[in-house]
């Protein structure tokens, strides 16, 4: 999820003329020799069950791909990445395909308030919790709402998280979701990943005993900005990771890598690409098959 700073944003979306467009090829550790050697010799209660809609992104333009040197990893990256004990994920535009406030607020009703006022926040850096009350105040979901949202429309996974995330587990790779997006929304999305509740760092809606917004709770976090590079340092401290890398779109996920964090970030531009973000990036990928492949 993206901290709503001043940068040029590409949306990645589902459909493309194919004459205008290249697509990304899969990481490919032969091919990246050949290309450039130097680089590279180197809602607290979950749901019995949830299921995730199948989605595609399109390709990105040759004339943005080419505006970036870091599309293949150094030999330091890759081997980061090779033998990370813990891989942090954002959500919002980057496991999911979509923002999780916006599409509730759009279902709620709301939808153009908020976009609306998420575009002029664009125009200049806002801290993030002013931003998230500013659009919640909008709208004021209650505990009914909310819950038939994750009920009527199921996450929207991008192509290739669930085979990395099944990967990375496989490998005894601990894995995170790291969101200033709901818990209520983000449960579904980690019940599918196999991801369990501990490993959740994320927002929490406060209502109610009737049901009715409260707002959402200040304590975690990712409530606030700065909030998922604290979450990452908590991670490490308590565990002792040796090698944690952070995944993400936006300014907040780049935030994580630094010292007591993240050690590299990697950007996933497959759904929007925020090219202030991705240029700071130690590795921009665009499709998840790319980080797939190079643990192979």
């Amino acid at each position: 999820m993206e901290g709503l700073v001043n940068s040029r944003i590409t949306s990645i979306g589902p459909q493309y003329r194919q004459q205008h467009y290249l697509s990304v090829p899969s990481f490919s550790l032969q091919l990246t020799k050949n290309l450039n050697r130097s680089r590279i010799s180197f809602m607290n209660n979950h749901p019995k069950s949830f299921t995730s809609v199948a989605a595609s992104v399109q390709p990105v333009e040759a004339s943005t791909l080419n505006r970036f040197n870091n599309t293949l990893p150094s030999q330091e990256v890759l081997d980061l990445w090779r033998k990370a004990d813990a891989v942090c994920f954002d959500v919002d535009s980057t496991v999911c395909l979509d923002e999780g406030i916006d599409e509730l607020a759009e279902f709620c009703g709301a939808g153009k308030a908020v976009a609306e006022w998420t575009a002029r926040a664009m125009g200049g850096s806002v801290p993030f919790e002013e931003a998230l009350a500013a659009r919640l105040s909008l709208f004021k979901p209650s505990s009914s709402q909310v819950q038939d949202f994750v009920e009527k429309r199921p996450p929207k996974l991008s192509p290739g998280i669930d085979e990395l995330v099944k990967m990375l587990k496989a490998d005894n790779i601990n894995v995170y979701l790291i969101s200033g997006g709901f818990r209520q929304m983000i449960n579904p999305v980690a019940s599918i990943l196999g991801i369990p509740p501990e490993n959740i760092f994320a927002n929490q809606l406060l209502f109610k005993s009737s049901g009715e917004f409260m707002g959402f709770d200040t304590n975690e976090p990712t409530s606030r900005s700065g909030g998922k590079a604290v979450a990452v340092q908590q991670i490490r401290k308590a565990y002792g990771y040796k090698a944690l890398v952070m995944i993400g779109d936006g300014a907040t996920d780049l935030e994580a890598r630094q010292p007591g964090g993240a050690d590299i970030f990697i950007c996933y531009g497959g759904v929007q690409l925020r090219e202030a973000v991705a240029a700071k990036a130690d590795w921009l990928v665009f499709n998840f098959k790319d980080l797939i492949n190079s643990l192979n």
